[in-house]
């Protein structure tokens, strides 16, 4: 008996429906070769739509289905698990796109009816070349690798290892801490950073699931999510961690200010950047407390925001976020040591979009702390005093204040060494620098390599609190494979032909997956199915033609290039 094929079209409500003429496509489904049923529905994602297919495929003896509705992308699972359920092999499935590709584009009903049955006519041609496919499982190393010991990858760790995982967290510097530690109040409660940092230490050294490895690096990655082998150096003995997942929480480096010439920084000792003012008003030695510039306490202070961030001609056009909250703390703090100082802040705009920001920045203004919206051309110097040359961008007029002590707010940019953890793990990066998530709304600590996942200031700006909320989020991701114990394994993937492979090498080279090495023995390549995910790269590289994709094969591409033409 051949092919018996089911045809569902849906109605998304009437985001289809009211650009396609969804009972046209589905009587003109009805007659395409081997479609022994076609129907549309209002919902096929439903439970009643998914209970008609069910239905259909033991009453007809359906052995392939095709669904035209939404992208595959959003609803592919659930129907290949539809259909799993009723009997049929998953990959006898295919849907076709008609609203992202079809209604959503279109707005002339006849033409869109028209486009979305030569969509659902390819749909089945595809459909009567469908072969069924493994589903495979691999078992997962029930640990964990957090690369970066700042206060993201610290709080991953933790949460992983207090589920009872093993974890490694892997440090380039001698100590914990990253940025944090040389910080010394947070804004907008001003609560002192040292004891919070501390105890997080604490908990990290004295956790028995956690192997701290200090003054170490990452030099290679091999393996696949639930098997990774990472590679770590200590400068004097190389080790091989096996994990399951892999955390990546690498941070950030704050914006050179000698980039901006223009301020003087590196040339004027009394112009600082905002984390060297940290130094200057903590209450630790070798300040102790005390503001002083040249030997005595500034008169006039003033900040100067956005250096680094929202400036194309740095290629930092991002805001870094973090920026107009601490240079409101630091200017509440000279405030409140030097009543008497005079306090500007020159500004691009002020964002103050967290909880309790607005009413700190309101608090700030209100001890007397000027905010001047300006632009800033130069600095320089004047006897012992800097002048800053501005405009005021509100007023479009010229502006000059003399300072005894210049604050440079510099933003946050992607650490100097992110190409080579990039590299390492195969992560892209977006353009500005910093590494990529998988989907900024849907998956934001995910990557494209499954079993990866990011947290903190190394996908991008963000302050404490959304940094911990985003490492314990990394950290609830990098756990479900280790609490399932075994992953699934794409099904879809390359399938070569010993018989015209010349082991050439190139399908290897466009691989990003390393899936492809050269058998030694048979001198032609092989493919690891577990690493492949099915890209379709390597067949499209291969000269000899030599490779194939499953799901994806020449006949059955070819005979939906058939029912479009």
């Amino acid at each position: 008996m051949g092919p018996r094929i089911g045809v569902y079209v849906c109605h998304c409500g009437v985001n289809i429906a009211a650009t396609v003429d969804v009972e046209r496509v589905a009587r003109l489904a009805q007659g395409l070769p081997s479609v022994a049923v076609a129907r549309d529905y209002t919902y096929m994602c439903s439970d009643p739509g998914q209970a008609l297919i069910k239905k259909d495929i033991k009453e007809f003896g359906l052995t392939k289905v095709v669904v035209a509705s939404c992208s595959p992308r959003m609803h592919e699972p659930t129907f290949r698990g539809t259909i799993q359920e009723a009997g049929l092999n998953p990959y006898c499935l295919e849907m076709a796109n008609i609203r992202e590709q079809c209604s959503w584009v279109h707005r002339e009903k006849e033409e869109a009816t028209r486009k979305a049955m030569q969509l659902v006519a390819a749909a089945v041609g595809k459909a009567l070349l469908l072969e069924p496919l493994e589903e495979r499982r691999a078992d997962v190393t029930p640990a964990a690798l957090v690369i970066g010991g700042g206060i993201a990858g610290m709080q991953a760790a933790l949460d992983i290892a207090n589920a009872g995982f093993q974890v490694y967290l892997v440090e380039k510097e001698p100590h914990l801490g990253g940025h944090l530690a040389q910080l010394d109040k947070t804004f907008p409660t001003l609560e002192p950073v040292a004891p919070l940092l501390a105890e997080e230490i604490r908990e990290v050294e004295r956790h028995p699931n956690i192997d701290l490895l200090t003054s170490t690096e990452v030099v290679g990655v091999e393996g696949y999510i639930g098997n990774f082998k990472v590679k770590v150096t200590d400068r004097t003995t190389r080790r091989e961690l096996k994990v399951g997942t892999i955390v990546v929480a690498t941070g950030y480096d704050l914006f050179d200010a000698q980039l901006k010439p223009e301020y003087g920084y590196g040339v004027y000792e009394n112009v600082i950047t905002g984390l060297e003012f940290e130094r200057l008003a903590s209450s630790s030695p070798p300040t102790e407390g005390r503001i002083w510039v040249n030997g005595k306490e500034p008169q006039d202070v003033v900040f100067i925001q956005c250096v680094g961030s929202r400036d194309k001609s740095v290629g930092r056009e991002y805001c870094s976020r973090i920026c107009c909250m601490y240079t409101a703390k630091q200017a509440f703090l000279v405030k409140e040591m030097l009543p008497q100082a005079r306090v500007t802040v020159l500004y691009m705009d002020v964002r103050a979009y967290g909880k309790g920001f607005e009413e700190f920045y309101d608090q700030v203004r209100g001890e007397g702390v000027i905010y001047r919206r300006g632009n800033p051309s130069e600095i320089y110097k004047k006897g012992e005093r800097l002048v800053i040359r501005a405009e005021d961008t509100l007023l479009g007029e010229p502006l000059q204040l003399e300072a005894d002590l210049v604050v440079l707010a510099t933003g946050i940019t992607p650490r100097r060494d992110s190409l080579k953890i990039a590299n390492l793990l195969k992560l892209p990066r977006s353009p500005d620098g910093f590494f990529m998530e998988a989907h900024p709304k849907l998956r934001p600590v995910d990557t494209v390599i499954e079993g990866v996942y990011l947290a903190g200031c190394c996908q991008g700006p963000r302050d404490i609190p959304d940094t911990v909320s985003q490492a314990k989020a990394a950290a609830a991701s990098a756990m479900i494979p280790l609490c399932q114990g075994q992953v699934k394994v794409e099904a879809v993937t390359s399938i070569i032909d010993e018989e015209l492979c010349s082991g050439c090498g190139i399908c290897a080279e466009m691989c990003v997956y390393d899936a492809l090495s050269l058998h030694e023995r048979k001198g032609v390549m092989t493919i690891n199915k577990v690493l492949c995910k099915g890209c379709g790269a390597c067949a499209a590289a291969c000269p000899s033609k030599a490779i194939r994709l499953s799901h994806f094969t020449p006949a059955q591409i070819l005979a939906q290039v058939d029912a479009l033409v």
